[in-house]
Formats: C-alpha cells, sequence, structure tokens
C-alpha cells in the first residue's frame, strides 16, 4: 500500500470520526468547532480529487461562513434553556439517525451502482470550449453549457434574502440586519480586523479573476470577501447596512439582473437564450462575473447577518 493511499484512508477515517464526534457531543461550541474542521478537511478530500474548484468553495463556504454562522448561533442559545416538551424525545432522535443511516446507504449504493466507466460529457465539453476562450473548463462549464443553472442559483440567493428580511418585524423593516456588535478595541478580534480584511480582499479578487484560466471563480473570491466583511461587521468597525438602501439592492440584482439581460441579448441577437457571440464571449463572461462577485458577497453577508433587527433612525 503506497503512501498516498494510507494518507487518504486516514483521512477518511479522521473526517468520519470527525462528523460523527460533530453529531453526537452536546456542547454546541465544540460542535462547530468540530463542524469547521470538518469542512477544512473534506476540502482537503477535494483537492485529493484534483477538484480544486470545488475545495475552494468548500473551505470558504463549510470552514468559513457556515462556521460564522454556526458561532453565531452558538452564541445566541447559550443562554438558551430548552423545557423538557421542547427537548426532542427519544423515538425523535432515533428516528433521525435512522433516516441519517438510510440517506448515507442510498448514497453509497448510487455510487458503487455507477457503470464502469462512468457516463460523460466531457470530451464534447472539452471540444467546445475554443468558443468561450475560457481555460478553466469548470468556469467554462458554469457560464456557457450550465449558464441556465448558474443564472437560476443567483437568482435562488436573491429569494433566500428576501425570505430572511420578510421575517422581520413591522417596527424593524428596512432597517438593520442583526445586533449591533462591540468589541474589546485592544483584543484579538479587533486586531484580526485590522489585519485580515486587505489580505483577504486582495486573495478574493485574485480567485475570482483568475478562475477564467485557473482554478477559482466569482462565488469562492465572493465567498472570501463576505468572510473578510463579516469580521469587520463583528469586531464592531463598522455596522451592517440598512436593507433599504438603494446602493444595496442595486449590489443584490446586479449579478442575476446582468446575466438576464445579456442571455436576452443572445437570444436577440444569436441564436438562443444565454448564447454569447465567440467574438464577445470572455469579455460578456467576465462582466457577468464582475457583477457577480458583488451580488455573491453582499448577499452572502446579509445572509448570515441575519433578520434586520434595529430600525434606521431617522
Amino acid at each position: 500500500m503506497s503512501i498516498a493511499t494510507v494518507f487518504e484512508v486516514v483521512l477518511a477515517g479522521v473526517v468520519l470520526g470527525l462528523g460523527i464526534w460533530t453529531i453526537v457531543v452536546r456542547e454546541t461550541y465544540s460542535a462547530t468547532v468540530g463542524f469547521v474542521a470538518y469542512g477544512l478537511l473534506v476540502a482537503l478530500i477535494w483537492v485529493r480529487l484534483d477538484a480544486v474548484d470545488v475545495a475552494l468553495t468548500e473551505a470558504a463556504i463549510g470552514g468559513g461562513l457556515g462556521g460564522v454562522l454556526l458561532l453565531g448561533a452558538a452564541a445566541r442559545l447559550r443562554d438558551a434553556r430548552l423545557s423538557a416538551a421542547e427537548a426532542p424525545g427519544k423515538v425523535t432522535r432515533v428516528s433521525a439517525a435512522a433516516l441519517s443511516v438510510l440517506t448515507a446507504m442510498a448514497l453509497a449504493g448510487a455510487v458503487l451502482l455507477l457503470p464502469d466507466p462512468a457516463p460523460t460529457l466531457a470530451p464534447t465539453a472539452i471540444a467546445n470550449a475554443w468558443a468561450t476562450s475560457l481555460a478553466n473548463p469548470v468556469t467554462n462549464v458554469l457560464m456557457a453549457f450550465r449558464a441556465m443553472d448558474t443564472m437560476l442559483e443567483k437568482v435562488v440567493l436573491l429569494l433566500a434574502i428576501i425570505g430572511v428580511w420578510s421575517l422581520a418585524s413591522d417596527s424593524a423593516w428596512g432597517g438593520r440586519p442583526g445586533p449591533r456588535h462591540q468589541a474589546d478595541s485592544d483584543g484579538i478580534l479587533v486586531f484580526l480586523a485590522r489585519l485580515l480584511p486587505p489580505v483577504g480582499i486582495v486573495v478574493g479578487i485574485y480567485i475570482f479573476w483568475t478562475g477564467a484560466d485557473h482554478p477559482g471563480g466569482a462565488f469562492q473570491g465572493g465567498a472570501i470577501l463576505a468572510s473578510m466583511w463579516l469580521l469587520v461587521i463583528m469586531a464592531g468597525l463598522t455596522d451592517t447596512p440598512p436593507v433599504s438602501g438603494r446602493w444595496l439592492r442595486l449590489i443584490l440584482v446586479a449579478g442575476p439582473g446582468l446575466f438576464l439581460v445579456v442571455g436576452l441579448g443572445g437570444l436577440w441577437f444569436g441564436a438562443a437564450f444565454l448564447a454569447y457571440p465567440p467574438a464577445l464571449a470572455k469579455p460578456l463572461i467576465l462582466g457577468i462575473e464582475v457583477a457577480m462577485i458583488l451580488t455573491i458577497a453582499a448577499t452572502l453577508g446579509l445572509l448570515i447577518a441575519g433578520v434586520p433587527e434595529r430600525s434606521v433612525k431617522r
């Protein structure tokens, strides 16, 4: 057995054990830390599978923004006490465990029953990659061959933020999401909030820009930018913007809006909806991704910030 195989077996065992521990541990903060570690290790697994784009997304979401969301939830639940009626009973726990096992078995069966070799459209996608002038095959597929899915994903993000905002009380509608954070000005959180964002912004923009030819893209870069924004907010160096701001709403609709406009242009001037003219394909795709990174960063940050809780002072 080679060293690489031993490493992969150990990694799979650690991920499985960490996932089980995250579920069974009682302390919410420990479970959150376990979840973040789990996300980072899963990202490493994607790297071993040569899916670097997926690994970047997993690290940014599973190990980054998802961890921040769960840490915020754990902090709010720290002082909460569940009554006996609210605590899940033994039947509920056993049913959830059984459902989880059945789901895992179904996924394992689906993977084991896949034909060998598995059906693939990769040769067709590679043969037509010249039409977009993008060297990164993942970006090529997402922005050309699966452009409709990519556009609808951004629409789903927009609908998600609308759904979160709709939970606000009438008095707070149009106000600022989440509580106003305060932190020790001499503490480590404020220090990191001053140190990391300049570097994180550069890294996020680089990952976005290099996505045309190398692993990366708008979603990964947007997730990093959202993380840096949330870090500054959590340190109390800035506040969340009021959701009634026109510039904020313009950013939120910029990604799917420009995508739709380009798609209609393809229908009007080209052969089909979202059909890019070969001479303009790369500039159009880069323009869409510029709008998308702004939309993704703002949407992810606001989703984690939560429901508008504070009205804007007049």
